[in-house]
């Protein structure tokens, strides 16, 4: 293998699949001599790759943990499977890794070729999630990723937009960040239409389309993307329940299990969880999965509904 670059792509990959390699297998794979190989090995430390090394007849090497996640190599086989799980926990219940995700899937996405990306869309069209979405709303990973790579490469963004009433429009927006909040997917954007700050639910967005047209970052008004999607809730009508329940377990548990979707202070015997929902399926939901005493505060329609979750939980039967 002359090509240097290709070599060390191609001892990286070897490096990330193997857990040991001994030193004359590897030159051997690779088609180099042993001293060569030593040499490759030295520049993918100095890139921040830690690789072990053993010496003596059986000597060889390993990829260790490092400091910092250095960049991978992955095969066709791979790159597909992350993409998938990372569609799939975009849009699973798991608290505080959607928008990770979800900026981790637009990384992989962007230089994903055409046949691997097909290979995704059809996995995902004949699987069906089994993650919560009950109270929330499932957004297709294509106009995630779409919103994502805008954000990040400051690239305007055009779409249809239908407002709560039933309204629609077409929008022409400067997106800055989206955010994961109440189990909703939100796009906060400049609106340039309207000259002002938006936050639009993305399950009522249909058709993002990047413009080409690049923007500087304007400053928002608030101190950050989830505060903003925050405070224009509070002004939205319809019905929002602040709910406020006390639970017997500590506060890192349930931080834990609830992430960014409400605020957890810890108590002398407990703690004690706020959110803001417009349903009152997802708290009934925190109550009975994580299997402690809770005390609801408020409201007190939340009493009334986690009754009826346990009385319809109480008549599931085992089949004979």
């Amino acid at each position: 293998m002359a090509d240097p670059s290709s070599r060390m792509l191609r001892l990286l990959s070897l490096l990330q699949t193997h857990r040991y390699w001994p030193g004359a297998e590897l030159a051997e794979r690779l088609g180099v001599s042993v001293r060569t190989l030593r040499r490759d090995v030295d520049r993918l430390r100095e890139l921040g790759y830690p690789v072990n090394a053993t010496r003596g007849v059986d000597g060889g090497y390993q990829l260790a943990a490092g400091a910092a996640l250095p960049p991978l190599v992955l095969d066709d086989e791979e790159a597909v499977a992350l993409a998938v799980g990372l569609q799939t926990a975009a849009q699973g219940g798991i608290a505080g890794i959607a928008e990770s995700s979800v900026r981790a899937l637009a990384k992989v996405v962007q230089v994903m070729p055409p046949r691997l990306r097909r290979r995704v869309d059809a996995l995902r069209a004949m699987t069906s999630p089994a993650a919560w979405t009950t109270g929330g709303s499932v957004v297709d990973p294509d106009v995630l990723t779409t919103i994502a790579e805008a954000c990040r490469a400051e690239e305007r963004l055009e779409f249809a937009y239908t407002a709560a009433d039933g309204t629609p429009s077409e929008r022409l927006v400067e997106p800055l960040r989206m955010v994961a909040l109440g189990r909703r997917w939100y796009l906060v954007a400049y609106d340039l239409h309207r000259h002002d700050w938006r936050s639009f639910r993305l399950d009522r967005l249909t058709g993002p389309r990047r413009t080409g047209v690049r923007f500087r970052p304007r400053e928002l008004p608030a101190a950050d993307a989830v505060e903003f999607v925050r405070a224009a809730m509070d002004q939205r009508p319809g019905v929002v329940f602040d709910v406020d329940i006390r639970f017997a377990a500590p506060a890192e548990r349930v931080r834990a299990h609830v992430g960014r979707w409400g605020e957890v202070e810890p108590e002398c015997d407990g703690c004690r969880m706020r959110m803001r929902v417009d349903t009152l399926d997802w708290p009934a939901m925190v109550i009975a999965s994580l299997g402690v005493a809770a005390e609801v505060i408020s409201p007190p329609e939340l009493i009334a509904h986690a009754r009826t979750w346990a009385r319809t939980l109480d008549r599931v039967r085992e089949v004979s």
